[in-house]
């Protein structure tokens, strides 16, 4: 799939209501969790399915309608694979002409010149494609189908064509960590707009290849590489599922004697790093709302309660809106705001998603910060 919580344009700004309730500028919809792909790291261990009770399209309206009742985010029509759904269009279309910003992440081996055009005219703005690899060998070793690379390749010029905007999504891991400069240079010759990268979190069938995660120390290194390549490249770079990057980015900007604002360093200095719950959810195939897709923590179901009231107080939510309640050395540090740690990682490995997050290197300078 082409990402399940790809960030797209990074949120404007991640301000909160009084009371703690939470601004949303961002949603991921599991649209289907059907998939034409098998990839090794897949949240949702998708296949090619069928699935049951997955939203209608009359469902799916009604979400949208509820989303807009909340503000206007961007909606990121996401997977599976969203185009193996009939209706998409008809989705997308509906969300456009409710004013929210509606995006795609497709994988990029369906896209055709007529499903191109229909993107266009339901008012997609933009499409996320994953590549995982610089070569179709790397690549189809990732997503467990010989022919992705070119496949997708050729979805990425076909949608460019149409005049759809893209941004090429990769998750690192130890397999490819060497090849990111390769897949940088990549997206800029084929025209994107963007380049996000995600660090692997060990959930769905990413549980299986937790061996393949670069260490905290690795974490750090191609952090901090990544921010050198801020003014190298014209192309918007975000750091997804590595909210480390924030804290960085404070302690370069502080050694060059900068201060972070937008001026300086974009929307990176007006966002955080995990965004799940405050600025963000996901909405699974079935209804389900959870912070972000990998941590799998059912806050409430759209098919019976209304999105807006779980966005507004669901108390996995209104508990991760609350900085003071991280735990560990992620409660003690002075970089909580514009970090907060992979929620899902500490999720994962203890149980607890207001523990301190695994893969940090980093010591907090004095507590209760």
């Amino acid at each position: 799939m082409g990402n399940p919580d790809s960030g797209h344009h990074a949120p404007s700004e991640q301000a909160q209501h009084p009371g703690g309730m939470g601004a949303l500028r961002l949603v991921a919809w599991e649209t289907t969790r059907n998939c034409n792909l098998a990839c090794v790291h897949c949240r949702a261990s998708a296949t090619c399915g069928p699935y049951t009770d997955e939203l209608d399209t009359q469902a799916s309206f009604y979400l949208l309608d509820q989303i807009a009742e909340v503000g206007r985010p961007i909606v990121i029509l996401t997977g599976g694979e969203p185009l193996l759904r009939e209706d998409i269009f008809d989705i997308a279309a509906y969300g456009t002409k409710l004013g929210l910003r509606m995006v795609m992440a497709p994988n990029g081996t369906l896209i055709t010149p007529q499903s191109a055009k229909r993107m266009a005219d339901s008012g997609i703005q933009r499409i996320s494609v994953s590549l995982d690899g610089a070569s179709a060998e790397s690549h189809d070793g990732f997503r467990g189908v010989d022919g992705a690379y070119e496949a997708a390749i050729s979805g990425i010029r076909t949608a460019k064509q149409a005049g759809i905007e893209f941004q090429v999504n990769t998750t690192i891991t130890r397999l490819n960590k060497g090849e990111i400069p390769k897949i940088l240079s990549l997206a800029e010759d084929m025209g994107a707009a963007a380049l996000h990268i995600f660090l692997l979190v060990p959930t769905g069938r990413g549980k299986y290849i937790v061996e393949q995660g670069i260490t905290a120390r690795e974490y750090e290194e191609t952090l901090n590489w990544f921010y050198d390549q801020k003014d190298k490249t014209n192309l918007q770079l975000k750091a997804t599922c590595a909210p480390h990057y924030y804290r960085i980015l404070r302690q370069r900007a502080r050694a060059e004697g900068k201060s972070v604002t937008r001026q300086t360093h974009g929307l990176d200095a007006v966002t955080r790093g995990c965004l799940g719950g405050t600025g963000f959810c996901f909405v699974s195939h079935r209804g389900v709302v959870q912070p972000c897709g990998f941590l799998d923590v059912n806050c409430g179901d759209v098919t019976r309660d209304s999105f807006a009231d779980i966005w507004r107080y669901s108390e996995v939510f209104e508990s991760l809106r609350d900085f003071d309640r991280l735990k560990g050395k992620c409660g003690e540090c002075e970089y909580k705001k514009v970090c907060g740690g992979c929620r899902a990682r500490a999720y994962e490995a203890t149980g607890d998603w207001l523990a301190e997050e695994p893969l940090c290197t980093y010591e907090p300078r004095k507590k209760n910060a």
